[in-house]
């Protein structure tokens, strides 16, 4: 990508970030008639394409749990997503200090921030009217997470393939979702406002990241190009585990018996292919850039996340 028109995807994605940007609170009526969060309500149900939503197990709960585990498991996903927003926000700005006067970027990474601010109070408000006390990442995984705050000031690029793992996993589930969303099985109007107001500003987020790496990664040495070889199917596929798999508070919870899970993300074909999915586009980003060679492709297979 030139420096002419990277410059300009940035700019242009400035110029969007104040054009159509939403506010947490003044965007969102939490407190319509339509918006309470009552943990019967069947439009919690998990979708048939959800993997575990499709089990029979699942299907065999009353209808009062279907809607527990299906709105635990939202609540879930959501503390995981201000999870990673957070550790996003502080790696923005770690970059944003190396940028010098003058930078297109500095402007845009500010204007994310902005934005990834207002997501997490929309996840953090909606965690909380829920009545689930979910904890979201794994101690460990939050433990090394903190690595990433280095990566932004001094290895970039290493930190936009975290970037992209992290959301583009959830954007794919939040598309798909909304896909889906139709008389037959109708999403809870809340959940749903949530999800088209990060799915549009997402966009922007993820376009930012593909223009960098197809900006910077051409330009790299070699050391810090195997680096990323290696480094980028691991990334994605430990993200786009902790997207997808069941927390384990819910797998507790409601007893979720382990033959069920194992059929389900180990040995099923649907939780495979949903994995595959989830990290299609940084998969391709990757394969265009030149980060997938036959020795580092078996990584992606160990991943789970190769699709030829």
């Amino acid at each position: 990508m030139s420096v002419t028109t990277y410059e300009d995807t940035v700019r242009r994605l400035s110029r969007q970030s104040v054009t159509k940007h939403f506010d947490a609170y003044a965007d969102v009526d939490w407190d319509g008639p339509d918006m309470a969060v009552d943990s019967d309500d069947p439009r919690f149900e998990l979708p048939a394409v959800d993997p575990l939503g499709a089990t029979d197990w699942y299907r065999s709960r009353p209808a009062a749990t279907r809607s527990r585990i299906g709105l635990h498991r939202i609540a879930a996903a959501m503390k995981v997503g201000e999870q990673f927003e957070s550790l996003l926000k502080r790696g923005l700005l770690e970059f944003a200090a190396t940028l010098p006067n003058g930078s297109p970027e500095f402007r845009y990474v500010y204007h994310e921030v902005i934005e990834e601010a207002q997501h997490s109070l929309m996840f953090h408000e909606f965690v909380d009217r829920s009545g689930t006390d979910v904890r979201g990442m794994p101690p460990f995984i939050r433990f090394f997470a903190r690595g990433v705050l280095l990566l932004a000031r001094f290895f970039p690029a290493l930190f936009f393939v975290f970037v992209l793992g992290g959301e583009d996993p959830i954007d794919h589930i939040q598309r798909q979702a909304l896909r889906n969303d139709d008389g037959g099985n109708p999403m809870h109007p809340l959940v749903q406002r949530i999800m088209r107001i990060h799915v549009t500003e997402e966009a922007r987020h993820l376009s930012f990241a593909r223009a960098y790496l197809r900006r910077r990664v051409p330009r790299m040495n070699i050391i810090s190009r195997t680096v990323l070889h290696v480094a980028a199917p691991v990334i994605l596929g430990v993200m786009a585990v902790l997207m997808l798999a069941p927390p384990r508070s819910l797998v507790r919870t409601y007893r979720v018996p382990r033959r069920v899970l194992w059929r389900t993300y180990v040995a099923g074909a649907s939780a495979r292919r949903e994995a595959k999915d989830a990290v299609a586009k940084p998969r391709r980003l990757c394969v265009e850039l030149g980060l997938v060679g036959p020795i580092t492709r078996q990584f992606w297979r160990l991943a789970g996340i190769w699709d030829a």
